[in-house]
């Protein structure tokens, strides 16, 4: 039996384990940031601030109440050894997996993906990744640092090989990892362009999809609440018919990560993020 580790738990998402369709874990987790930390803060921020969300979405005409969703709070990780605290981030998904339940990762740093992937591609060898992010992450180091949160796409490439990866809203990067992708990922640049062709092309070969979310996806405008904010970037509701589009195809597991809240004391930022990850489970949950 799974038990909470925290008492605040994302509102409605309060099912008994045994019950729940969907488990979201927390992985509080940002050792490698490469620029402003506090991504580490995000999970347990969304988490207090889900309280002034309603559980009803307009957008969706669905309610989270109407689902059975379990939060399991925070995994305890090392933060002196990225390697341990990746362990402790694939057990907890193989657990979720091995019991038939939808693993939904919340970060922390997006290095928290990469662990994730690995547990999914245990149960699906012919796993793709649609990755939303501002960055390529395709470094293959990062100052010598292999696990990087700047490199945690290459590292999954490492995994899965090529053409499995389909990046989008990307518009930061070095030229070799832009040249990188040009050869080995289905880079789309700056926005959603090109999304809903190969979310269709996923769901029609019925391929198993690993969705992850790099939160800086979105302009900072709307989100200046995380570790490396970039210039330009999509929208809220450009956001949100875009998740629509891709579980729309076979997602098997998911995450979202990089709200960092204390780089925004308004308090805009985490309100998004709560929102998106309610959009996203209701999403999820057909």
């Amino acid at each position: 039996m799974m038990l909470p580790n925290n008492i605040e738990t994302f509102i409605a998402c309060d099912a008994p384990y045994q019950e729940a369709q969907l488990v979201i874990y927390g992985a509080p987790f940002d050792s490698t940031t490469s620029y402003r930390p506090g991504a580490r803060f995000g999970p347990s921020a969304i988490r207090h601030e889900s309280f002034g969300l309603e559980t009803y979405s307009p957008y969706k005409n669905k309610d989270l109440a109407d689902y059975r969703i379990f939060d399991s709070g925070d995994l305890e990780l090392c933060f002196g050894s990225s390697e341990a605290a990746l362990n402790d981030i694939e057990r907890r998904a193989d657990i979720i997996m091995n019991d038939g339940k939808f693993p939904l990762l919340v970060g922390g740093e997006h290095l928290v993906t990469l662990p994730a992937v690995r547990a999914a591609l245990k149960r699906y060898p012919d796993l793709h990744i649609i990755h939303f992010d501002a960055h390529t992450d395709l470094r293959d180091d990062y100052l010598g640092a292999k696990l990087s949160h700047a490199c945690v796409l290459r590292r999954c490439h490492d995994l899965i090989g090529d053409g499995r990866i389909h990046q989008f809203c990307i518009r930061s990067g070095e030229r070799e990892e832009f040249r990188f992708a040009g050869l080995h990922t289905d880079l789309h640049k700056f926005d959603f362009t090109g999304l809903e062709d190969t979310a269709a092309r996923l769901k029609e070969s019925m391929v198993p999809v690993y969705f992850t979310i790099d939160l800086d996806c979105l302009d900072p405008a709307c989100f200046p609440g995380t570790g490396t904010p970039e210039a330009g970037g999509v929208t809220f509701t450009q956001l949100l018919k875009a998740i629509d589009a891709v579980t729309a195809a076979n997602v098997i597991a998911a995450d979202i990560n990089e709200l960092a809240p204390g780089l925004d004391q308004s308090g805009a930022s985490t309100a998004l993020a709560c929102k998106v990850l309610r959009e996203l489970m209701l999403a999820i949950l057909k």
